[in-house]
């Protein structure tokens, strides 16, 4: 690459930076034009960067033209964030988790309507998913995603459970049956879905709580359905018992031993 090429790609990085660092401060989002004024930037550019940002979808354009920040961006900001603190102090029991269980071991946290998921842990005999470290997918037909939805705030749920979809034919997108699983995965502690997400697999998953009794995140087995998921309830509830007491010493400045 030659120094001048290599320049007008830094100066592009540069002004994208620039674009990003003006919705500081600003939840609501930002018209095209004071995108510009914040930037410092003229209106073409600014309109040319809104434009491939939106295409990757680090920025979102609403309805009235106001420019949001992106799926992308808050997915890459939770990771970063998280898993400096969340994925870390989990990971040694994910991996005792899965010397147990010989079962994909799943770690998620709730990004906005969906599961995030930030630790995926599996061997060569795990059962085949469509998961993935970083990934997302539905908060109603998953595991972790219904332990997430069942202690999210209300406006949540109900936009989930409006807006729920069959992924495979056993989804269970009724409205009343869903709501209903909901409340009883408050009760009891834990959800179990068989089939849901994909064919031939079963789940089931507990909550790990935040050291203010919240509900932090969400870990979970998933296995074929030759398989009853909660005879791994034990295990399952141990190793969240262990995740929500390390990241209390971590926030009361202990040192985990």
């Amino acid at each position: 690459m030659s120094a001048r090429s290599s320049e007008q790609g830094r100066g592009v990085l540069a002004k994208a930076l620039d674009v990003l660092a003006a919705f500081e401060g600003s939840r609501d989002g930002l018209p095209l034009v004071e995108l510009a004024r914040r930037s410092g930037l003229p209106l073409t550019t600014v309109h040319r960067l809104t434009s491939e940002l939106t295409q990757r979808q680090v920025l979102e354009r609403l309805p009235d033209r106001r420019y949001v920040v992106g799926r992308r961006l808050w997915q890459l900001g939770l990771l970063a964030r998280v898993q400096g603190e969340l994925r870390d102090v989990a990971l040694p029991f994910l991996q005792d988790l899965y010397e147990a269980t010989r079962q994909n071991v799943h770690l998620a946290i709730r990004v906005h309507d969906q599961a995030l998921y930030l630790e995926r842990l599996h061997g060569r005999l795990s059962v085949p998913l469509v998961s993935r470290a970083g990934g997302l997918l539905p908060l109603h037909a998953t595991g972790v995603g219904k332990v997430l939805l069942a202690h999210a705030p209300q406006d949540v749920v109900a936009r989930v459970v409006e807006s729920a979809e069959k992924v495979t034919p056993y989804t269970v997108t009724e409205r009343g049956r869903l709501l209903r699983e909901l409340a009883e995965v408050r009760q009891r502690g834990y959800a179990r879905t068989v089939q849901e997400m994909t064919l031939g697999t079963c789940s089931v998953a507990v909550p790990v709580h935040d050291p203010d009794g919240d509900v932090l995140a969400a870990i979970g087995l998933v296995m074929a359905t030759r398989h009853e998921p909660t005879r791994h309830l034990a295990p399952l509830r141990m190793a969240a018992a262990g995740i929500a007491r390390d990241l209390a010493r971590h926030h009361s400045g202990e040192v985990s031993t």
